[in-house]
């Protein structure tokens, strides 16, 4: 294994006056060194690092760092900068820039050493002595731990007092002052001891005092730096607090639990985290803090005052921290609006699956056993393995007993993005309620958000120590179920059954212009962000409408032209590619060979890096298409009882002909909008040339641009 940092990847005079040339001078060593193969490769792939969370750290400290394909072999290259550059801390630019380059798959010594490293970063002595080296060799020992910060502060010293001497010698009438600097220093590191020995030292008057303990979880997205330095920090703040923290690190280089007694005796739990943190309710039942990694590293002292505080009025959380799945994924200044849709979505994305699994079977038990197979017996009473009509029932039964599960599915993962675990049980409870009152899919939605709610309320209530280990498996389980079921069998469900009726009603009385406008929207909104939340409402729709066990002609129409208007935005920009190849970039040529498949699938997301490289062009296009074929296909009444599979399900499409060419027509449509649109203007950068630095381009660029949506 070569050693991690050299001489030959130190710049003690680093003239970049911008994060980008801070990074890219240090890269360009690693290059030297063997230790990168492709330059712009990592240089985007620390970017994309850079853009998840600024990496400047108070103190004047900058850590750029990412894992990188581009990596052959853990590596740290280190810049000292006179002038400072800016890497987004809070107290200004930083002057020590460790760039750290981590491969793809770096095993645990090598992320060992890089964490040592990371925690090394919280020792003032440490920085302190990398700011006094005068050599990079001196530099790279230090921090490969080579030498110690004492050692190198005494070399500095000494070399200090010879230059004095050799000045006194010469004749030099100018004062000495390294000698008493030196006495200073000493004195200094000798009051900093003397700080350590009484801050490890028992309070005066409670020398056998119970110290508050408190646990800790740090993470970051790489887990090599941020994840560390957190630690150490906690660490720190709590031997100055009086406070004994205990920190489980989740990095990179994986994580050792937290031995349950550790934990059961905490008073408090801190995590300071960018992603979600492993087996959380172990921590369940205690105050409990919930900050960003840079918080754990930047303000440990007020985190640890925090906890202690909430500790001390009782508060805590029922069996996971006060975020939830949704508030994880999203910005804490997020509206109430913002976060309902996603909750939302969190119930429509775990209900897909299990619409596509259900739908299919039922589907294939039709076109095996005709549209009569729903009134099959049960095959626990009559099956014959010799005839066909046997396995149709099988399959539909199957896939009755999926369907089932939708509403449930829906109520109870909505639930679960709004309080995590702990609504899981009611959300359940409420979606099968609906399903017994007949309130359906509407009465599935309203379980959901009620059962979510009843939690977070719940959760809100300050609780006795008694019964706190209690509260997620017990207490919040049975006073939440009793609270959903009764709203719903009671309270709300016969208006909620109502609304349910009413609108199956009014979808199975669509006919003529009504119902082609209706199959244009829907198509509108299949296209608009190509598997985003808009797209997901059009499909649910749909899918809800087919999810019984004998759906509505009306219901089947507006499936099947929800599922075509789908395809078209993937097989448009195939076509596209293929007719007008000069106007993309080599990588969408090669994703347009994919985006046939995905097109014939049904999954619009094959449309998505177009849309990210060009979304003026590529989405308004889509929606035209998309709206002409829903209309079409409303139009020439095709219907659909399954809710997935594209072509492949063909033969299970009512007039399957006019279905195709319903598809085809906006296929060519969006197609032709696309080609127009990007003929006026130049071709896009690359598109002419070919080669692998071409394609790499193209490829970082579509990842640095958004969805539109």
């Amino acid at each position: 294994m070569s050693e991690m940092i050299t001489a030959d990847l130190v710049d003690l005079d680093l003239s970049a006056d911008t994060k980008e040339a801070a990074a890219r001078a240090l890269a360009e060593r690693m290059v030297s060194a063997g230790r990168v193969t492709d330059l712009e490769g990592f240089l985007a792939d620390v970017a994309a690092r850079e853009a998840q969370m600024p990496t400047g750290l108070d103190g004047g400290i900058g850590i750029p760092h990412c894992r990188s394909e581009h990596v052959t072999e853990p590596t740290l290259a280190f810049g000292r900068s006179a002038a400072g550059v800016d890497f987004g801390a809070a107290d200004g630019p930083a002057d020590l820039i460790f760039l750290i380059a981590a491969p793809a798959g770096a095993d645990d010594a090598h992320l060992t050493i890089l964490s040592s490293l990371a925690r090394q970063l919280m020792n003032t002595e440490f920085t302190d002595a990398l700011r006094a080296a005068g050599d990079p060799a001196a530099a790279a020992a230090l921090i490969r731990g080579d030498r110690t910060p004492a050692a190198a502060g005494s070399e500095n010293s000494a070399a200090a007092s010879e230059a004095a001497s050799s000045e006194a010698a010469a004749g030099s009438t100018a004062p000495a002052p390294d000698t008493k600097a030196g006495d200073v220093k000493a004195g200094g590191a000798g009051a900093g001891d003397a700080s350590a020995e009484d801050a490890s030292a028992p309070a005066p008057g409670a020398p056998d005092a119970r110290p508050f303990r408190v646990v800790a979880v740090t993470s970051c997205p790489t887990g090599i730096a941020h994840t560390y330095m957190a630690a150490e920090s906690l660490e720190n703040a709590g031997r100055e607090a009086g406070v004994e923290v205990t920190v489980e690190t989740q990095g990179s280089a994986g994580f050792t639990r937290l031995d349950p007694a550790v934990i059961a005796a905490a008073d408090g739990v801190i995590f300071a985290h960018d992603v979600p943190v492993r087996e959380k309710d172990r921590f369940a039942g205690k105050p409990t803090v919930d900050v960003g990694v840079k918080a754990g590293i930047n303000r440990p002292a007020e985190l640890i005052s925090e906890v202690r505080e909430k500790a001390a009025r009782g508060e805590v959380t029922s069996g996971s921290a006060p975020s939830t799945p949704v508030e994880r994924g999203g910005e804490a200044s997020e509206g109430y609006g913002t976060k309902l849709r996603k909750w939302l979505m969190s119930g429509v994305s775990y209900m897909v699956p299990f619409v596509a699994a259900g739908g299919l079977l039922i589907a294939l038990g039709f076109a095996i056993g005709g549209y009569k197979i729903n009134k099959a017996p049960s095959v626990m009473d009559h099956f014959i393995w010799t005839q066909g009509d046997s396995w149709a029932a099988l399959l539909f039964q199957i896939g009755g007993v999926a369907f089932a599960f939708l509403v449930p599915v829906l109520a109870g993962y909505i639930a679960y993005g709004m309080a995590d675990r702990p609504g899981l049980v009611p959300g359940f409870v409420g979606g099968s309620i609906a399903l017994t009152i007949n309130a359906g899919f509407l009465g599935g939605l309203a379980a959901g958000l009620i059962a979510g709610g009843v939690v977070m309320a719940i959760q809100k209530v300050r609780i006795p120590a008694a019964v706190r280990g209690i509260m997620p498996v017990v207490v919040i389980p049975l006073i939440s179920s009793a609270i959903v079921g009764f709203l719903m069998f009671v309270v709300i469900g016969k208006p909620i059954a109502s609304a349910q009726k009413n609108m199956t009603d009014w979808l199975n009385g669509l006919s003529g212009a009504n119902a082609v406008l209706l199959g244009a929207l829907l198509g509108l909104m299949m296209c608009f962000d190509l598997g985003g939340p808009v797209n997901k409402v059009a499909y649910t729709f749909a899918t809800a409408g087919i999810a019984v066990s004998d759906p509505s002609d009306s219901a089947m129409k507006i499936m099947a032209a929800v599922m075509a208007a789908g395809m078209v935005p993937p097989l448009a920009m195939a076509l596209a590619t293929t007719v007008r190849g000069r106007l993309f970039t080599p990588t969408e040529r090669e994703n347009g060979k994919a985006a046939w498949v995905l097109g014939a699938s049904f999954i619009s997301e094959g449309a998505i890096p177009f849309a990210a490289a060009d979304p003026l062009r590529v989405i308004p296009s889509s929606m035209v298409g998309g709206a002409i074929t829903g209309a079409l296909s409303m139009a020439f009444g095709a219907t659909l009882r399954a809710p997935h599979g594209g072509i492949f399900v063909v033969p299970l499409i009512g007039n399957p002909f006019l279905y195709l060419i319903a598809i085809a027509v906006g296929t060519c449509a969006t197609t032709a909008l696309v080609v127009v649109l990007k003929g006026l203007r130049k071709p896009a950068p690359g598109a002419t040339t070919t080669g692998p630095a071409d394609g790499k381009a193209a490829t970082t660029a579509e990842a640095k641009q958004p969805v539109a949506a």
